[in-house]
């Protein structure tokens, strides 16, 4: 499961589908996926998709993982 999400959040960064990507870090947190694995998927995402949309998803994440450390 985890290698599906990561497979997706991959291709939703190259494609620049950002609130799809919010959905999928939503699910790959809630899956088991720590903060760590997602922050490498981003990093990995700026060499594969370009700086911009790692920068995007960054803060994407950085906002998803706000509101669960918030609960």
């Amino acid at each position: 499961a985890v290698s599906l999400l990561v497979a997706g959040e991959k291709e939703l960064i190259a494609g620049g589908y950002w609130e799809e990507l919010e959905m999928h870090v939503h699910a790959a947190l809630r899956n088991g996926m720590t903060a760590d694995e997602i922050k490498e998927v981003f990093l990995q995402s700026a060499i594969y998709c370009s700086i911009p949309a790692a920068n995007t998803a960054f803060k994407i994440g950085k906002a998803v993982l706000a509101e669960y450390e918030g609960k």
